[in-house]
């Protein structure tokens, strides 16, 4: 089993892999490391690797506009997702005293960007493909300093001079578990590492879905499966969004996200990403989504519906 990460050695796309592969006892598992979350999204896609762990959203930051472009334009499925706790440390080789450049992802800078501007407001901050990619430059230089991982610090033989530095103490990121979208299927994914697939993945089929009542009129649907897809709108219909909640709504389909994202063909034209509970095997979801596609745009726009994947949902922060 190769799994696609970003890299190199100490970034929290390899803490969430470790963690995630720990989880499914994927012992034997190697990682293969990326410049960014582009060569790590498409290594899966193209078969370099056979699943790749990718970040699509920050608790602080929103989510990663590329991921969300890159599920839209690539046949890739979700099969699973972890959350991982962001612990961001600034990193150097000398002291405070001396960092004239700080160095980091976007992600990272943009994460403690009312610290830097408290603490470091005249030294000059610069972008890198990830935040161990930071760390790795910062050991050249006593004058230059990282937002990194405290596992950073340790690979790359740097000094912690301040922990926890992000500007909101519940710091967390969401990634997700992709492989190729029309070559295997995740059973025989997970097969080719010898794990049972479908212990591996924690398969949340099968598994009954509750219900609770909330109103006389009401319920709730609640899974251990999540869904996600994204759906194309046309612009100028009117009442065209609330339609595509209501199709959700009164089935009592808990939506977990819902987001806009530009088609990039003209300004006011919109994809829209949205997770909900339930899996696409389930009689409700799958009557939902039949709802949903005759409110999708046009049959001339493609991928007016595309679903990514349905796969277990993550409960427990790390």
């Amino acid at each position: 089993m190769i799994i696609g990460v970003m890299g190199p050695e100490g970034s929290y796309s390899e803490r969430a892999a470790k963690l995630w592969a720990q989880k499914n006892s994927l012992k034997d598992a190697e990682f293969r490391y990326f410049a960014d979350i582009e060569d790590a999204f498409l290594a899966a896609v193209k078969g370099d690797a056979d699943i790749s762990v990718i970040p699509v959203e920050n608790s602080i930051e929103g989510s990663v506009g590329v991921t969300l472009d890159l599920l839209h334009e690539n046949e890739a499925v979700i099969i699973g997702e972890i959350v991982v706790k962001i612990e961001h440390c600034l990193l150097s080789k000398g002291g405070p005293e001396k960092i004239r450049v700080i160095l980091s992802h976007p992600q990272g800078l943009a994460q403690c960007r009312h610290f830097l501007k408290r603490h470091f407001p005249e030294a000059e901050l610069r972008s890198t493909g990830s935040t161990s990619h930071a760390a790795r430059l910062a050991g050249e230089f006593e004058e230059m300093a990282a937002i990194a991982s405290p596992e950073a610090a340790d690979r790359y033989g740097l000094k912690i001079l301040l922990s926890n530095i992000q500007d909101r103490k519940e710091n967390h990121t969401r990634f997700i578990i992709i492989r190729a979208g029309n070559k295997i299927s995740p059973e025989q994914t997970m097969g080719a590492a010898g794990v049972e697939g479908e212990s591996a993945l924690e398969s949340c089929r099968g598994a009954e879905p509750e219900s609770r009542p909330e109103t006389a009129k009401e319920k709730v649907y609640q899974s251990a499966c999540k869904t996600s897809l994204i759906v194309y709108l046309e612009k100028d219909r009117p009442g065209a969004l609330y339609e595509l909640l209501g199709a959700f709504a009164k089935r009592g389909i808990n939506l977990t996200k819902i987001e806009s994202r530009p088609s990039k063909k003209e300004l006011g034209d919109y994809y829209f990403y949205i997770d909900f509970e339930g899996h696409t095997s389930d009689a409700l979801i799958k009557d939902a989504l039949k709802d949903i596609k005759s409110k999708a745009g046009t049959k001339s726009k493609a991928n007016t519906l595309k679903v990514l994947g349905s796969y277990p949902a993550f409960r427990d922060f790390i």
